[in-house]
């Protein structure tokens, strides 16, 4: 065994050891379809600067989800209910009262110049506030708030204890040194040298200005700290709220209770049992079509499963069905690196004739895919990383499990499945019998591909018109029928009822689907009561909805409470979203622009959003929900597409660079590089898409439309790569100074 191997081979079983520790030690945070948690209801109040309306309210919920995403709690529920509640739902918090604590805080963050220290209550129309050494303060008008505090970040010091740093935005760092400017007139000791920092009215410190800072100077720089006789959580609760920002309407608790899982045990149970079969029937296939290189592979997609499972326990993330279904996908896809690698090796085998071996073989297929699996995953990455740091809710969850996905396939094809794979491709045995390898032979695409050596990019433009065709069929479907938004997005009714007999979580979601709001959301909370959430539904069918809990044995129900609800998905939320998307996209572009051509990535680009635009339109004409479900699907379309199509690009561009190509016009070299890695695309969506099928048939109405979704985006990425992104290449290069351009 080689220096290189064995590094490699301690490496990773120093991963699989901790990973194993982590999964042995660490319990998962369950989301609120798999275990419930707990459900807050407040409601807005009028405030000293603003009365409770919608609108303040809808503002209020943007702030109480960014102090949810603060407090570390993953995937949660908020939406208006009415015109002034507020529902907060929030999975595997374990200590609910300082979650309503800190999320309930009004949190309006002032500054203001010391006037004096009053022994009453001080002249009418004063604000008297009394400091935390117990003196009633005098203050003047607020000179900044916490509208122009950028950061807070709770901090030791040796000497003061816990204290907050904050870093001032725009106009704050200025009237941060005018107010201590002001201050530091005054003579030291004198109370008109001191800053007040008040927090909902209370004054929460008031630090003298130092005697070293100068009168009409001031402290410049747009920093400084908060002092005070803070303990740890203080200071980091302070932090959090100040980070949020401070709700425009005082809130009041009405409500709190524990809440079950959304989903009942039977389709949790269905879901799994799809997982596992979609998983036993991809690695069945890749060994069947690979063999003894293919167990390899197997072997390295359990331990990627292992690996990324206990990198999401690390990171404290939330499970929900949708997205442990994501994972079980992502694990199917990992097999694209060990494709890539398996095929390149296959090539390399062939074209050494008498000289080959399978260790050479399989050193050339790392060697040659190394920079397909770089590309092909650095683009994904920035994606991914961008919608972590731009995007939040959801959306940013999403960024943190395909950060982890991308990082754990690339060590385990790298790293794992080599250092599995070099040894035993060494071997006298195997080399006898190269053939029980699966590297020996090029495979039944290939072998029909070069026998027939169609000429595909010869009828680009009858690819091109299929394609603007059936983007102009997914627009008119988006017109004419228009989205079947789901609630998170639009909102609807939520309905709450009180039953006299015990009714189980099952039934009660049973009893509801079959009045048609199959796709409502029903909980059971510990009280007994009943509520359902869904989409816009009249009065009829609230009554039939009624006499179903009542026929499935709930006795007397009664309605509690009927209110509109506003969309979790919130309009903040979803700007953020857009604005990370694009923001990702025209990074992939420069990369792809700086290690392709700007013309090939702009070919990507434009298959992707035919990709994402002809799986919006199936879902249009088929009336099929989008949802928050379907939004975890599209964003795994658009980093499939790119995938597929950069390995593409990445083979033409080996082609273009071939010295024995030289003199070959650009068309036929696109041709022969689609050609080439057809293989590779088809093994790979085969994989994704046996798991797929399980779920789409086995996984219930809860994973129908992710599968759906990403079946059809499979489907139209496999095309586009080859069908769209290929012949647009040609179309952009036969262009003045492109490599198709006539001379």
């Amino acid at each position: 065994m080689s220096r290189a191997t064995a590094v490699r081979a301690v490496l990773a079983l120093v991963v699989l050891a901790v990973s194993g520790w982590l999964i042995a030690t660490r319990t998962p945070r369950l989301g609120l379809d798999l275990r419930g948690g707990t459900q807050i209801v407040l409601e807005t109040r009028d405030g000293e600067f603003a009365r409770a309306t919608t609108a303040t309210t809808d503002e209020a919920l943007e702030v109480l989800r960014r102090r949810v995403d603060e407090l570390g709690v993953a995937e949660p529920t908020l939406a208006r209910s009415g015109d002034r509640r507020i529902i907060v739902e929030l999975p595997g918090v374990t200590d609910p009262a300082e979650a309503v604590r800190v999320i309930g805080r009004t949190a309006q963050l002032t500054f203001h110049p010391v006037l004096g220290v009053e022994a009453g209550e001080g002249r009418e129309g004063d604000l008297v506030l009394a400091a935390e050494s117990g003196e009633r303060l005098r203050l003047g008008p607020a000179a900044l708030s916490g509208q122009q505090v950028e950061s807070a970040t709770a901090a030791v010091d040796q000497f003061t204890g816990w204290q907050v740093g904050l870093d001032f935005r725009g106009t704050g760092g200025e009237a941060w040194r005018e107010l201590t400017a002001d201050a530091a007139c005054a003579a030291p000791g004198d109370p008109a040298r001191r800053v007040a920092i008040v927090l909902d009215r209370e004054v929460i410190s008031s630090p003298q200005v130092n005697e070293d800072v100068a009168c009409d100077t001031g402290i410049a720089g747009g920093r400084t700290q908060i002092t005070g006789d803070f303990t740890e959580n203080e200071a980091k609760d302070l932090a959090l709220l100040i980070r949020a920002g401070g709700l425009p309407v005082p809130v009041e608790v009405i409500e709190q209770r524990t809440v079950g899982p959304s989903l009942g045990a039977a389709a949790i149970e269905a879901s799994a049992t799809a997982a596992i079969l979609g998983m036993v029937a991809t690695i069945l296939f890749i060994v069947a079509v690979y063999r003894i290189a293919g167990g390899i592979a197997a072997i390295a997609l359990v331990c990627y499963g292992l690996i990324s499972y206990a990198a999401l326990l690390a990171i404290g993330a939330t499970l929900t069905l949708p997205g442990l279904a994501g994972f079980v996908l992502a694990i199917g896809m990992a097999l694209d690196a060990n494709v890539l690698v398996f095929e390149r090796a296959r090539e390399e085998y062939a074209a050494r004739g008498a000289r080959r071996s399978l260790r050479t073989a399989l050193r050339g297929g790392f060697t040659n895919a190394w920079s397909a699996i770089v590309d092909s995953n650095i683009t994904t990455l920035l994606s991914a990383g961008l919608l972590f740091f731009l995007a939040s809710g959801p959306v940013r969850g999403f960024g943190i499990t395909l950060t982890i996905g991308v990082l754990v396939s690339m060590f385990t094809a790298l790293v794992l499945t080599r250092a599995l794979a070099t040894p035993l491709v060494g071997a006298r045995w195997l080399n006898r019998r190269p053939a029980w390898s699966g590297l020996a032979g090029i495979g039944w695409v290939r072998e029909r591909l070069e026998s027939r050596d169609p000429d595909l990019m010869g009828r680009r433009r009858l690819w091109l018109a299929v394609s603007a065709v059936a983007v102009v069929l997914a627009v008119a479907g988006i017109g004419i029928r228009g989205l079947n938004l789901g609630v998170e997005f639009t909102g609807g009714r939520l309905v709450e009822y009180a039953a006299t007999a015990p009714l189980s979580a099952d039934a009660a979601r049973d009893a509801v689907a079959s009045t048609g709001l199959d796709r409502a959301v029903v909980n059971t909370s510990g009280d007994g009561n009943i509520s359902v959430r869904a989409g816009a539904f009249g009065q009829e069918t609230e009554a039939r909805v009624r006499a179903a809990l009542a026929h499935a044995g709930g006795g007397d129900i009664q309605r509690l409470r009927d209110e509109k609800i506003g969309p979790t998905l919130g309009e903040e939320l979803r700007r953020n979203a857009l604005i990370a998307l694009g923001v990702a996209l025209a990074a992939q572009l420069v990369y792809l622009a700086v290690r392709f051509r700007l013309r090939w990535g702009a070919a990507t680009v434009l298959a992707m959003l035919h990709d994402v635009l002809l799986v919006v339109g199936v879902f249009a004409w088929l009336g099929r929900p989008v949802d928050g479900v379907f939004l975890a699907a599209v964003l795994t379309v658009i980093g499939y597409s790119v995938n597929d199509s950069v390995v593409t690009f990445d083979r033409i561009r080996e082609l273009v660079r071939a010295k024995d190509r030289r003199g070959t016009p650009f068309p036929s070299l696109v041709n022969t590089g689609s050609l080439q890695t057809v293989p590779r695309t088809v093994n790979t969506g085969l994989g994704a898409v046996f798991i797929l099928t399980a779920l789409a048939v086995l996984g219930g109405d809860s994973l129908v439309d992710f599968a759906l979704a990403l079946l059809v985006g499979i489907v139209v990425g496999t095309y586009s790569s080859v069908f769209l992104a290929a012949p647009l290449a040609i179309v952009f290069e036969s262009r003045p100074g492109g490599l198709a351009a006539e001379p």
